[in-house]
């Protein structure tokens, strides 16, 4: 039997793994509780879920631009004068099938098998095991609270200087998975520059856009056209399951990613774009759901030290907090198994964001409803008591 390409030998994405065991005890009868991916409790806005019904009584869907249709990309264009001011041609929209392919897009379209490309430490696993699986160098840069829990053209420069080797990209997420890090608009602004001066390419993470609840949250197309900008509709427009994303390119690099697009994804699903136009102008709905993940942020905050786990970074935008569990464990990942398998509760161990220190600490996505929550947070209390 032939065996797997060295490719497939990335790392689980251990969240989603400790989703799936989750689930199959849901399915089994126990109680769980999950704060262990990033899946908001609310339902798709009324709007895009109106809008998707209509499309459906027709049910004429099909292909449609590899990057989507000239009425969501324009609709996204219209998104970025509203929120931040800036005139954006449609032309440089890219409609992705989630924020996932978006990321697949730009590694493929930038980057050369044995490039090196930096992201932070801890950071989100799936940036680490795509560029593994493309044959790219991931070079982690540790963001601690030396560097405001962020990447900055020192730790960068450093880096670089370790490896011996120039970098060839720059990933920065904000608000960062699973930090909580919102980099603002002057701290972008340094590492645009930077990634310039040093022709490197820059691709900012936007996803958690519009959950920021401390800080200044900004687009580095606010301070840069020489970025890959790459948003979701999963997070703040709660529409995880309908896969739908969006990127922003420089108007040079369009024709390049549209062709890897055609070949890779077609085009994205047309009931979700149709959807997707409909949950931008949903912002009441959507911001009321906000409020509701500020308070569990607040709840988290003040729950998470009273049982004895440490708040490990800023909890100033997502929906993560991002704990020191070592007064309990150094085997964050035994930990989790234990919390599921005995109260039902499932949380990500750190080793998925952090590969050197992530036994430390584990992940608590706050995106659940209240109750659960609450719930939630009291019987780990019980459990560790």
């Amino acid at each position: 039997m032939v065996d797997l390409s060295k490719r497939s030998a990335v790392e689980p994405f251990h969240a989603m793994d400790v989703l799936a065991e989750a689930t199959r005890r849901r399915d089994a009868g126990h109680p769980v509780i999950s704060m262990a991916v990033g899946q908001p409790a609310h339902p798709a806005p009324k709007a895009a879920l109106e809008a998707a019904r209509k499309a459906l009584e027709h049910g004429r869907l099909g292909y449609t631009d590899a990057l989507g249709t000239l009425s969501l990309r324009t609709a996204i264009a219209r998104h970025y004068e509203k929120r931040h001011g800036i005139a954006l041609d449609p032309q440089r929209v890219a409609v992705t099938t989630g924020s996932s392919a978006g990321f697949n897009l730009a590694f493929l379209a930038l980057f050369d098998p044995g490039d090196c490309v930096a992201i932070a430490r801890p950071g989100y696993p799936a940036y680490r095991n795509i560029l593994a699986a493309l044959g790219l160098t991931v070079v982690e840069v540790e963001a601690n609270a030396e560097t405001g829990f962020t990447l900055t053209p020192e730790s960068l420069s450093r880096a670089a200087a370790k490896i011996g080797r120039p970098l060839k990209g720059v990933l920065l997420a904000s608000p960062a998975n699973p930090t909580g890090t919102v980099t603002g608009r002057a701290g972008i602004k340094v590492l645009a520059d930077y990634c310039r001066a040093e022709s490197i390419a820059f691709i900012s993470d936007e996803i958690y856009h519009g959950l920021t609840f401390a800080g200044e949250e900004a687009s580095a197309l606010e301070v840069t056209d020489e970025v890959i900008v790459i948003n979701s509709f999963s997070k703040y427009y709660c529409m995880t399951g309908w896969r739908i994303g969006w990127m922003v390119l420089p108007a040079d690099k369009v024709r390049g990613f549209e062709r890897i697009a055609q070949s890779l994804y077609i085009s994205p699903p047309e009931l979700s774009q149709i959807a997707a136009e409909a949950a931008l102008n949903a912002h009441e709905e959507l911001d009321r759901y906000k409020a509701a993940y500020a308070a569990n942020r607040d709840m988290l905050m003040k729950r998470l030290p009273e049982i004895g786990f440490s708040i490990a970074s800023p909890m100033d935008g997502a929906f993560y907090a991002y704990a020191d569990v070592t007064r309990f464990t150094n085997d964050s990942m035994a930990f989790a198994k234990r919390m599921l398998a005995e109260i039902n509760v499932a949380a990500t161990p750190g080793f998925d964001f952090d590969p050197l220190e992530g036994h430390r600490t584990m992940r608590f996505s706050y995106a659940g409803a209240e109750a659960d929550m609450v719930e939630a947070m009291d019987r780990i209390a019980r459990w560790l008591a």
